[in-house]
Protein backbone atom coordinates (compact mmCIF):
# COMPACT_ATOMS: atom_id res chain seq x y z
CA UNK A 1 0.00 0.00 0.00
CA UNK A 2 1.14 3.33 -0.81
CA UNK A 3 1.74 4.54 2.40
CA UNK A 4 2.60 8.32 1.38
CA UNK A 5 -0.64 9.11 -0.01
CA UNK A 6 -3.01 11.54 2.00
CA UNK A 7 -5.43 9.35 1.59
CA UNK A 8 -3.90 6.29 2.03
CA UNK A 9 -2.02 7.64 5.33
CA UNK A 10 -5.57 8.14 6.51
CA UNK A 11 -6.43 4.45 5.75
CA UNK A 12 -3.72 3.11 7.89
CA UNK A 13 -4.71 5.38 10.80
CA UNK A 14 -8.08 3.32 10.68
CA UNK A 15 -6.94 -0.24 9.85
CA UNK A 16 -3.37 -0.17 11.46
CA UNK A 17 -2.18 2.73 13.24
CA UNK A 18 1.43 3.38 13.72
CA UNK A 19 1.50 4.27 17.06
CA UNK A 20 -1.47 1.21 18.65
CA UNK A 21 -0.33 -0.09 22.27
CA UNK A 22 -1.96 -3.18 22.32
CA UNK A 23 -3.67 -3.56 25.49
CA UNK A 24 -2.82 -5.90 29.57
CA UNK A 25 -4.82 -9.17 27.99
CA UNK A 26 -7.04 -10.76 30.50
CA UNK A 27 -7.12 -13.72 32.11
CA UNK A 28 -9.90 -15.48 30.17
CA UNK A 29 -11.77 -14.75 26.82
CA UNK A 30 -15.08 -15.54 25.53
CA UNK A 31 -13.39 -15.36 22.10
CA UNK A 32 -10.48 -14.98 20.34
CA UNK A 33 -10.43 -14.03 16.69
CA UNK A 34 -7.34 -14.23 14.78
CA UNK A 35 -7.97 -12.26 11.73
CA UNK A 36 -9.84 -8.59 11.20
CA UNK A 37 -11.06 -9.15 7.83
CA UNK A 38 -14.91 -9.56 7.18
CA UNK A 39 -15.62 -12.89 8.93
CA UNK A 40 -13.61 -11.73 11.93
CA UNK A 41 -15.01 -8.01 12.33
CA UNK A 42 -18.46 -9.76 12.39
CA UNK A 43 -17.59 -12.47 14.22
CA UNK A 44 -15.68 -9.65 17.01
CA UNK A 45 -18.43 -7.10 17.38
CA UNK A 46 -21.27 -9.36 17.42
CA UNK A 47 -19.29 -11.31 20.53
CA UNK A 48 -19.09 -8.12 22.14
CA UNK A 49 -22.71 -6.89 21.63
CA UNK A 50 -23.65 -9.78 23.46
CA UNK A 51 -21.80 -9.24 26.41
CA UNK A 52 -18.85 -11.58 25.55
CA UNK A 53 -14.78 -10.74 26.64
CA UNK A 54 -13.40 -10.78 23.30
CA UNK A 55 -9.79 -10.39 21.42
CA UNK A 56 -9.46 -9.72 17.73
CA UNK A 57 -5.78 -10.31 16.47
CA UNK A 58 -4.83 -8.66 13.02
CA UNK A 59 -1.00 -9.00 11.49
CA UNK A 60 -1.86 -6.70 9.25
CA UNK A 61 -4.61 -4.76 8.17
CA UNK A 62 -7.92 -4.05 9.38
CA UNK A 63 -10.89 -4.73 7.17
CA UNK A 64 -9.40 -7.93 5.40
CA UNK A 65 -9.56 -8.25 1.44
CA UNK A 66 -12.44 -6.69 0.99
CA UNK A 67 -11.96 -3.29 2.36
CA UNK A 68 -8.20 -2.92 1.74
CA UNK A 69 -7.58 -4.58 -1.68
CA UNK A 70 -11.00 -6.35 -2.93
CA UNK A 71 -14.43 -5.40 -3.16
CA UNK A 72 -13.98 -1.27 -2.43
CA UNK A 73 -11.10 -0.36 -4.33
CA UNK A 74 -12.16 -2.44 -7.09
CA UNK A 75 -16.11 -1.82 -7.45
CA UNK A 76 -14.72 1.96 -7.00
CA UNK A 77 -12.72 1.57 -10.31
CA UNK A 78 -14.97 -0.18 -12.20
CA UNK A 79 -17.44 2.48 -11.61
CA UNK A 80 -14.90 4.58 -12.95
CA UNK A 81 -14.37 3.25 -15.59
CA UNK A 82 -17.75 2.47 -16.23
CA UNK A 83 -18.65 5.91 -16.38
CA UNK A 84 -15.56 6.13 -19.76
CA UNK A 85 -17.62 3.28 -21.48
CA UNK A 86 -20.62 4.97 -21.17
CA UNK A 87 -19.49 8.65 -22.48
CA UNK A 88 -17.66 6.43 -25.13
CA UNK A 89 -21.78 4.87 -25.97
CA UNK A 90 -23.59 8.02 -25.72
CA UNK A 91 -23.73 9.06 -29.11
CA UNK A 92 -26.43 5.79 -29.47
CA UNK A 93 -28.61 7.75 -27.53
CA UNK A 94 -28.37 11.24 -28.94
CA UNK A 95 -25.73 12.67 -27.17
CA UNK A 96 -22.74 14.03 -28.58
CA UNK A 97 -19.35 14.13 -26.71
CA UNK A 98 -15.97 15.26 -28.15
CA UNK A 99 -12.33 14.84 -26.43
CA UNK A 100 -12.97 12.14 -23.52
CA UNK A 101 -10.22 12.23 -21.33
CA UNK A 102 -9.81 9.64 -19.29
CA UNK A 103 -7.76 10.49 -16.14
CA UNK A 104 -6.54 7.14 -14.74
CA UNK A 105 -4.51 8.90 -12.31
CA UNK A 106 -7.56 11.00 -10.66
CA UNK A 107 -9.52 7.59 -10.79
CA UNK A 108 -7.27 5.74 -8.60
CA UNK A 109 -7.14 8.95 -6.09
CA UNK A 110 -11.19 9.03 -6.14
CA UNK A 111 -10.81 4.94 -5.20
CA UNK A 112 -8.30 5.73 -2.56
CA UNK A 113 -9.94 8.09 -1.07
CA UNK A 114 -13.49 6.00 -0.64
CA UNK A 115 -11.64 3.31 0.77
CA UNK A 116 -10.17 5.77 3.23
CA UNK A 117 -13.34 7.37 3.80
CA UNK A 118 -15.16 3.93 4.52
CA UNK A 119 -12.20 2.69 7.18
CA UNK A 120 -13.70 4.43 10.00
CA UNK A 121 -16.06 1.39 10.14
CA UNK A 122 -13.11 -1.08 10.04
CA UNK A 123 -10.66 0.68 12.14
CA UNK A 124 -8.80 -0.50 15.40
CA UNK A 125 -10.52 2.45 17.46
CA UNK A 126 -14.19 1.71 16.87
CA UNK A 127 -13.51 -2.10 17.45
CA UNK A 128 -11.70 -1.07 20.76
CA UNK A 129 -14.94 1.32 21.54
CA UNK A 130 -17.27 -1.99 21.07
CA UNK A 131 -15.42 -3.39 23.92
CA UNK A 132 -13.00 -5.49 21.88
CA UNK A 133 -9.33 -5.59 22.96
CA UNK A 134 -7.47 -5.43 19.41
CA UNK A 135 -4.08 -7.00 19.00
CA UNK A 136 -2.04 -5.75 16.37
CA UNK A 137 0.78 -8.74 15.30
CA UNK A 138 1.44 -12.66 14.44
CA UNK A 139 -0.78 -14.26 16.49
CA UNK A 140 0.25 -17.48 17.01
CA UNK A 141 -1.70 -20.62 18.94
CA UNK A 142 0.90 -22.09 21.56
CA UNK A 143 -1.57 -24.58 23.02
CA UNK A 144 -4.89 -25.93 22.27
CA UNK A 145 -6.60 -22.66 24.55
CA UNK A 146 -4.11 -20.42 24.17
CA UNK A 147 -2.42 -17.77 21.20
CA UNK A 148 0.68 -15.52 21.80
CA UNK A 149 0.51 -12.02 19.84
CA UNK A 150 4.62 -10.76 20.75
CA UNK A 151 5.24 -11.04 24.49
CA UNK A 152 1.22 -11.90 25.19
CA UNK A 153 -0.55 -14.97 25.86
CA UNK A 154 -4.57 -14.70 25.31
CA UNK A 155 -6.03 -17.72 26.65
CA UNK A 156 -9.37 -18.29 25.60
CA UNK A 157 -12.66 -20.69 25.33
CA UNK A 158 -13.39 -20.74 21.94
CA UNK A 159 -11.83 -19.06 19.22
CA UNK A 160 -12.17 -18.53 15.56
CA UNK A 161 -9.41 -18.49 12.59
CA UNK A 162 -10.74 -15.94 10.43
CA UNK A 163 -7.26 -15.12 8.80
CA UNK A 164 -9.35 -15.34 5.04
CA UNK A 165 -6.60 -16.14 1.66
CA UNK A 166 -4.57 -14.19 -0.27
CA UNK A 167 -3.64 -14.11 -4.29
CA UNK A 168 -2.58 -17.27 -6.03
CA UNK A 169 0.51 -17.81 -7.98
CA UNK A 170 0.98 -19.90 -10.43
CA UNK A 171 4.87 -21.74 -10.71
CA UNK A 172 5.07 -20.11 -14.27
CA UNK A 173 9.32 -19.96 -14.79
CA UNK A 174 10.17 -16.15 -15.14
CA UNK A 175 7.13 -14.78 -13.07
CA UNK A 176 8.96 -13.89 -9.91
CA UNK A 177 12.20 -12.70 -11.49
CA UNK A 178 9.94 -10.50 -13.38
CA UNK A 179 7.77 -9.27 -10.94
CA UNK A 180 3.65 -9.04 -11.20
CA UNK A 181 0.56 -7.33 -10.19
CA UNK A 182 -2.12 -9.16 -8.19
CA UNK A 183 -5.24 -8.08 -6.62
CA UNK A 184 -3.24 -6.56 -3.53
CA UNK A 185 -0.68 -4.57 -5.44
CA UNK A 186 -2.92 -3.34 -8.48
CA UNK A 187 -4.76 -0.87 -6.53
CA UNK A 188 -1.00 1.01 -5.85
CA UNK A 189 -0.69 1.79 -9.74
CA UNK A 190 -0.87 5.97 -10.26
CA UNK A 191 -0.33 5.78 -13.67
CA UNK A 192 -1.91 3.63 -16.47
CA UNK A 193 0.04 0.86 -17.81
CA UNK A 194 -0.13 1.17 -21.80
CA UNK A 195 -0.24 -2.61 -22.10
CA UNK A 196 -1.20 -4.96 -19.57
CA UNK A 197 -0.99 -8.73 -20.01
CA UNK A 198 -3.94 -10.75 -17.45
CA UNK A 199 -3.23 -14.33 -16.70
CA UNK A 200 -6.43 -15.85 -15.49
CA UNK A 201 -10.35 -15.59 -16.52
CA UNK A 202 -12.04 -16.06 -13.56
CA UNK A 203 -14.22 -13.36 -12.08
CA UNK A 204 -11.54 -10.99 -11.01
CA UNK A 205 -9.47 -11.31 -14.45
CA UNK A 206 -12.42 -10.20 -15.93
CA UNK A 207 -13.22 -7.53 -14.52
CA UNK A 208 -9.91 -5.63 -14.25
CA UNK A 209 -9.65 -6.62 -18.07
CA UNK A 210 -12.30 -4.68 -18.69
CA UNK A 211 -12.03 -2.14 -16.63
CA UNK A 212 -8.27 -1.04 -17.76
CA UNK A 213 -9.48 -1.49 -21.53
CA UNK A 214 -12.05 0.84 -20.52
CA UNK A 215 -9.78 3.52 -19.26
CA UNK A 216 -7.53 3.30 -22.80
CA UNK A 217 -4.61 0.55 -22.02
CA UNK A 218 -4.22 -2.61 -24.70
CA UNK A 219 -4.61 -5.64 -22.49
CA UNK A 220 -4.54 -9.29 -23.93
CA UNK A 221 -6.31 -11.95 -21.27
CA UNK A 222 -4.56 -15.58 -20.84
CA UNK A 223 -6.92 -18.20 -19.95
CA UNK A 224 -6.32 -21.70 -19.67
CA UNK A 225 -9.23 -23.32 -20.10
CA UNK A 226 -11.41 -23.03 -23.33
CA UNK A 227 -13.80 -20.35 -22.17
CA UNK A 228 -14.21 -17.13 -19.37
CA UNK A 229 -15.58 -17.80 -15.85
CA UNK A 230 -15.86 -21.64 -15.72
CA UNK A 231 -18.13 -21.78 -12.81
CA UNK A 232 -21.03 -20.03 -14.70
CA UNK A 233 -23.66 -21.14 -16.89
CA UNK A 234 -22.17 -20.98 -20.69
CA UNK A 235 -24.74 -18.83 -21.98
CA UNK A 236 -23.68 -16.52 -19.19
CA UNK A 237 -20.13 -16.60 -19.66
CA UNK A 238 -20.60 -15.60 -23.59
CA UNK A 239 -22.86 -12.81 -23.39
CA UNK A 240 -19.56 -11.71 -20.96
CA UNK A 241 -17.10 -12.78 -23.66
CA UNK A 242 -18.80 -11.13 -26.53
CA UNK A 243 -18.31 -7.89 -23.51
CA UNK A 244 -14.70 -7.83 -23.44
CA UNK A 245 -13.97 -7.96 -26.91
CA UNK A 246 -16.31 -5.01 -27.17
CA UNK A 247 -14.28 -3.10 -25.02
CA UNK A 248 -11.43 -4.38 -26.94
CA UNK A 249 -9.53 -6.59 -24.62
CA UNK A 250 -7.88 -9.80 -27.00
CA UNK A 251 -8.60 -13.30 -25.64
CA UNK A 252 -6.42 -16.07 -25.72
CA UNK A 253 -8.62 -19.08 -24.61
CA UNK A 254 -7.42 -22.56 -24.32
CA UNK A 255 -4.30 -21.50 -23.54
CA UNK A 256 -1.41 -21.86 -21.27
CA UNK A 257 1.58 -19.81 -20.01
CA UNK A 258 5.01 -21.18 -20.74
CA UNK A 259 7.31 -18.58 -18.96
CA UNK A 260 7.68 -15.09 -18.61
CA UNK A 261 10.79 -12.64 -19.24
CA UNK A 262 12.37 -9.39 -20.02
CA UNK A 263 13.16 -7.91 -23.01
CA UNK A 264 14.48 -3.77 -22.21
CA UNK A 265 11.42 -2.59 -20.68
CA UNK A 266 9.07 -5.05 -22.14
CA UNK A 267 8.07 -8.36 -20.08
CA UNK A 268 7.17 -10.57 -22.87
CA UNK A 269 4.70 -13.54 -22.10
CA UNK A 270 5.07 -16.61 -24.31
CA UNK A 271 1.79 -18.29 -24.62
CA UNK A 272 0.69 -21.12 -26.74
CA UNK A 273 -2.52 -21.77 -27.81
CA UNK A 274 -3.75 -24.51 -30.77
CA UNK A 275 -0.12 -25.49 -30.65
CA UNK A 276 0.98 -22.19 -31.69
CA UNK A 277 3.34 -20.10 -29.44
CA UNK A 278 3.23 -16.80 -29.14
CA UNK A 279 5.31 -13.40 -27.43
CA UNK A 280 2.87 -11.25 -25.36
CA UNK A 281 4.58 -8.10 -25.13
CA UNK A 282 3.49 -5.74 -22.10
CA UNK A 283 4.14 -3.57 -19.88
CA UNK A 284 3.13 -4.85 -16.91
CA UNK A 285 1.43 -8.83 -16.16
CA UNK A 286 -1.49 -9.21 -13.98
CA UNK A 287 -2.47 -12.48 -12.40
CA UNK A 288 -5.66 -13.48 -11.12
CA UNK A 289 -5.41 -17.06 -10.80
CA UNK A 290 -7.53 -17.65 -7.72
CA UNK A 291 -6.61 -17.76 -3.95
CA UNK A 292 -4.88 -19.95 -1.38
CA UNK A 293 -6.24 -19.39 2.42
CA UNK A 294 -3.80 -18.33 4.93
CA UNK A 295 -3.15 -21.13 7.24
CA UNK A 296 0.96 -20.64 7.47
CA UNK A 297 2.81 -19.63 10.34
CA UNK A 298 -0.70 -19.69 12.67
CA UNK A 299 0.84 -22.35 15.14
CA UNK A 300 -2.40 -24.75 13.80
CA UNK A 301 -0.65 -28.07 15.19
CA UNK A 302 -0.16 -26.70 18.54
CA UNK A 303 -3.60 -25.89 18.85
CA UNK A 304 -4.68 -29.44 16.90
CA UNK A 305 -6.63 -27.95 14.01
CA UNK A 306 -6.03 -29.59 10.77
CA UNK A 307 -5.54 -27.67 7.67
CA UNK A 308 -4.14 -27.94 3.82
CA UNK A 309 -2.82 -25.45 1.58
CA UNK A 310 -5.47 -26.00 -0.79
CA UNK A 311 -8.49 -26.60 1.24
CA UNK A 312 -7.48 -24.21 4.18
CA UNK A 313 -8.67 -24.99 7.69
CA UNK A 314 -10.58 -28.09 7.70
CA UNK A 315 -14.05 -27.76 9.59
CA UNK A 316 -17.16 -29.58 9.40
CA UNK A 317 -20.64 -28.59 8.72
CA UNK A 318 -20.92 -26.71 11.85
CA UNK A 319 -17.71 -24.83 10.78
CA UNK A 320 -15.53 -26.50 14.24
CA UNK A 321 -11.98 -27.38 13.23
CA UNK A 322 -10.36 -30.56 14.78
CA UNK A 323 -9.96 -29.03 17.89
CA UNK A 324 -13.94 -28.93 19.42
CA UNK A 325 -12.65 -24.90 21.07
CA UNK A 326 -11.57 -23.69 17.81
CA UNK A 327 -13.75 -22.74 14.79
CA UNK A 328 -13.24 -21.25 11.13
CA UNK A 329 -14.88 -18.69 8.92
CA UNK A 330 -14.45 -17.42 5.78
CA UNK A 331 -12.14 -17.95 2.77
CA UNK A 332 -9.71 -19.60 4.79
CA UNK A 333 -11.74 -22.53 5.00
CA UNK A 334 -14.34 -21.68 2.47
CA UNK A 335 -14.71 -22.74 -1.40
CA UNK A 336 -16.97 -19.85 -1.52
CA UNK A 337 -14.44 -16.72 -1.07
CA UNK A 338 -17.04 -14.25 -1.06
CA UNK A 339 -17.49 -11.04 1.54
CA UNK A 340 -21.10 -11.56 2.26
CA UNK A 341 -20.45 -15.51 2.46
CA UNK A 342 -17.59 -14.96 5.38
CA UNK A 343 -20.46 -12.68 7.07
CA UNK A 344 -22.95 -15.44 6.93
CA UNK A 345 -20.23 -17.96 8.24
CA UNK A 346 -19.11 -15.76 11.02
CA UNK A 347 -23.04 -15.48 12.38
CA UNK A 348 -22.72 -18.90 12.44
CA UNK A 349 -20.04 -19.27 14.04
CA UNK A 350 -21.44 -17.22 16.68
CA UNK A 351 -24.36 -19.32 17.06
CA UNK A 352 -22.63 -22.65 17.26
CA UNK A 353 -19.06 -21.38 19.11
CA UNK A 354 -21.12 -19.17 22.51
CA UNK A 355 -24.04 -20.89 22.57
CA UNK A 356 -24.05 -24.37 21.83
CA UNK A 357 -25.95 -23.86 18.38
CA UNK A 358 -26.07 -26.40 15.65
CA UNK A 359 -26.35 -24.07 13.01
CA UNK A 360 -25.06 -25.64 9.71
CA UNK A 361 -22.97 -23.96 7.06
CA UNK A 362 -24.63 -25.82 4.33
CA UNK A 363 -27.85 -24.58 5.43
CA UNK A 364 -26.62 -21.06 4.19
CA UNK A 365 -28.10 -20.52 0.16
CA UNK A 366 -24.93 -18.33 -0.79
CA UNK A 367 -25.72 -16.19 -4.32
CA UNK A 368 -22.31 -14.73 -6.43
CA UNK A 369 -22.01 -12.03 -8.53
CA UNK A 370 -19.14 -11.27 -11.25
CA UNK A 371 -19.27 -7.58 -11.68
CA UNK A 372 -17.76 -7.10 -15.13
CA UNK A 373 -20.48 -5.08 -17.16
CA UNK A 374 -22.85 -6.75 -17.94
CA UNK A 375 -22.66 -9.10 -14.51
CA UNK A 376 -23.57 -12.28 -13.70
CA UNK A 377 -25.69 -12.84 -10.90
CA UNK A 378 -26.43 -16.48 -9.84
CA UNK A 379 -27.67 -18.43 -6.98
CA UNK A 380 -28.96 -22.10 -6.42
CA UNK A 381 -28.51 -24.86 -8.90
CA UNK A 382 -27.27 -24.56 -12.56
CA UNK A 383 -28.34 -26.72 -15.05
CA UNK A 384 -24.79 -29.01 -14.97
CA UNK A 385 -25.28 -29.22 -11.13
CA UNK A 386 -29.07 -30.02 -11.44
CA UNK A 387 -27.79 -33.12 -13.51
CA UNK A 388 -24.79 -34.57 -11.58
CA UNK A 389 -27.29 -34.68 -8.38
CA UNK A 390 -29.92 -36.23 -10.51
CA UNK A 391 -32.68 -33.25 -10.09
CA UNK A 392 -34.77 -33.29 -13.23
CA UNK A 393 -35.50 -28.91 -14.08
CA UNK A 394 -37.52 -26.96 -16.05
CA UNK A 395 -35.60 -23.80 -17.32
CA UNK A 396 -37.17 -20.57 -17.98
CA UNK A 397 -35.50 -18.03 -19.85
CA UNK A 398 -36.17 -14.46 -20.55
CA UNK A 399 -34.10 -12.27 -22.92
CA UNK A 400 -33.70 -8.73 -22.22
CA UNK A 401 -34.44 -7.78 -25.71
CA UNK A 402 -38.22 -8.68 -25.25
CA UNK A 403 -37.82 -6.32 -21.65
CA UNK A 404 -39.28 -2.84 -22.16
CA UNK A 405 -36.80 -1.26 -19.83
CA UNK A 406 -33.52 -3.23 -20.76
CA UNK A 407 -34.41 -1.83 -24.63
CA UNK A 408 -35.08 1.51 -22.97
CA UNK A 409 -32.18 1.64 -21.45
CA UNK A 410 -30.38 0.38 -24.49
CA UNK A 411 -29.12 -3.05 -22.46
CA UNK A 412 -30.39 -6.41 -24.15
CA UNK A 413 -27.31 -8.18 -24.38
CA UNK A 414 -28.66 -10.63 -21.29
CA UNK A 415 -31.33 -12.73 -19.55
CA UNK A 416 -32.79 -14.28 -16.54
CA UNK A 417 -32.68 -17.74 -16.49
CA UNK A 418 -34.66 -19.71 -13.59
CA UNK A 419 -34.66 -23.35 -12.82
CA UNK A 420 -37.43 -25.18 -11.60
CA UNK A 421 -38.11 -28.70 -10.13
CA UNK A 422 -39.53 -30.57 -12.91
CA UNK A 423 -43.10 -31.00 -12.56
CA UNK A 424 -43.59 -28.33 -9.58
CA UNK A 425 -42.41 -24.38 -9.48
CA UNK A 426 -39.92 -25.08 -6.82
CA UNK A 427 -37.46 -22.94 -8.19
CA UNK A 428 -33.65 -24.19 -7.10
CA UNK A 429 -31.02 -21.78 -9.49
CA UNK A 430 -31.68 -18.63 -11.09
CA UNK A 431 -28.59 -16.69 -13.57
CA UNK A 432 -29.13 -13.04 -14.18
CA UNK A 433 -27.03 -11.59 -17.17
CA UNK A 434 -27.38 -7.65 -16.97
CA UNK A 435 -25.71 -4.57 -15.98
CA UNK A 436 -27.08 -4.77 -12.55
CA UNK A 437 -27.58 -8.27 -12.33
CA UNK A 438 -26.59 -8.48 -8.70
CA UNK A 439 -29.84 -6.43 -7.84
CA UNK A 440 -32.16 -8.68 -9.43
CA UNK A 441 -30.54 -11.46 -7.18
CA UNK A 442 -31.95 -10.96 -3.81
CA UNK A 443 -35.67 -11.62 -5.10
CA UNK A 444 -34.66 -14.82 -6.48
CA UNK A 445 -32.72 -15.64 -3.30
CA UNK A 446 -35.35 -15.14 -1.13
CA UNK A 447 -37.87 -17.25 -2.75
CA UNK A 448 -35.10 -20.57 -2.95
CA UNK A 449 -35.08 -20.08 0.59
CA UNK A 450 -38.51 -19.27 1.93
CA UNK A 451 -39.88 -21.48 -0.84
CA UNK A 452 -42.29 -19.26 -2.82
CA UNK A 453 -42.67 -21.16 -6.14
CA UNK A 454 -42.22 -19.03 -9.65
CA UNK A 455 -45.89 -19.06 -10.24
CA UNK A 456 -45.82 -17.15 -7.28
CA UNK A 457 -43.98 -14.67 -8.70
CA UNK A 458 -46.01 -13.46 -11.26
CA UNK A 459 -49.12 -12.51 -9.13
CA UNK A 460 -46.28 -9.69 -7.33
CA UNK A 461 -46.86 -6.30 -8.56
CA UNK A 462 -43.31 -4.84 -10.40
CA UNK A 463 -42.92 -1.18 -10.94
CA UNK A 464 -42.95 -0.46 -14.50
CA UNK A 465 -41.11 -0.33 -16.21
CA UNK A 466 -38.12 -2.29 -14.54
CA UNK A 467 -36.18 -4.90 -15.18
CA UNK A 468 -36.99 -6.44 -12.59
CA UNK A 469 -40.30 -7.44 -14.56
CA UNK A 470 -38.67 -10.06 -16.41
CA UNK A 471 -39.03 -11.89 -13.27
CA UNK A 472 -42.40 -11.76 -13.27
CA UNK A 473 -42.59 -12.27 -16.94
CA UNK A 474 -40.81 -16.26 -16.00
CA UNK A 475 -43.65 -16.57 -13.32
CA UNK A 476 -46.53 -15.32 -16.34
CA UNK A 477 -44.64 -18.11 -18.32
CA UNK A 478 -44.59 -21.10 -15.56
CA UNK A 479 -48.07 -20.18 -15.03
CA UNK A 480 -49.06 -20.59 -18.96
CA UNK A 481 -47.31 -24.15 -18.70
CA UNK A 482 -50.64 -25.03 -16.23
CA UNK A 483 -52.92 -24.64 -18.59
CA UNK A 484 -53.26 -27.66 -19.96
CA UNK A 485 -55.29 -28.91 -23.44
CA UNK A 486 -57.77 -30.08 -20.71
CA UNK A 487 -57.97 -27.00 -18.73
CA UNK A 488 -58.77 -25.34 -21.42
CA UNK A 489 -61.61 -27.08 -22.20
CA UNK A 490 -62.97 -27.09 -18.94
CA UNK A 491 -62.87 -23.16 -18.67
CA UNK A 492 -63.89 -22.96 -22.29
CA UNK A 493 -66.92 -24.91 -21.63
CA UNK A 494 -67.66 -22.92 -17.64
CA UNK A 495 -67.00 -19.45 -20.09
CA UNK A 496 -69.47 -20.79 -22.98
CA UNK A 497 -71.98 -21.61 -20.11
CA UNK A 498 -71.39 -17.75 -18.16
CA UNK A 499 -72.39 -16.62 -21.88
Amino acid sequence: MRADDLHDRALLENVHPPQWTNPRPVARYNLVVVGAGTAGLVCAAGAAGLGARVALVERDLMGGDCLNVGCVPSKALLRAARAAADVRAAARFGVSVTGLNVDFTAAMARMRALRAGLSPVDSARRFHELGVDVFLGEGRFTGRDTLSVGEATLRFSRAVIATGARATVPPIPGLEEVGYLTNESVFDLVELPRRLVVIGGGPLGCELAQAFARFGAAVTLVQRAPRLLEREDPDAAAVVERALRGDGVRLILGATVEQVKRDGADVVVDVRADGVAEPLRGDRVLVAAGRTPNVDGLGLPAAGVAADATRGVLVDDRLRTTNPRVFAAGDVCSPLKFTHNSDAQARTVLRNALFLGRARASALLIPRCTYTDPEIGHVGLDEAQARARGVAVQAFLQRFDEVDRAVLDGETDGFVKILVRRGSDRIVGATVVARHAGDLLPALTLAITRGIGLGALASVVHAYPTQADAVRRLGDAYNRTRLTPLAKRVLGAWLAWRR
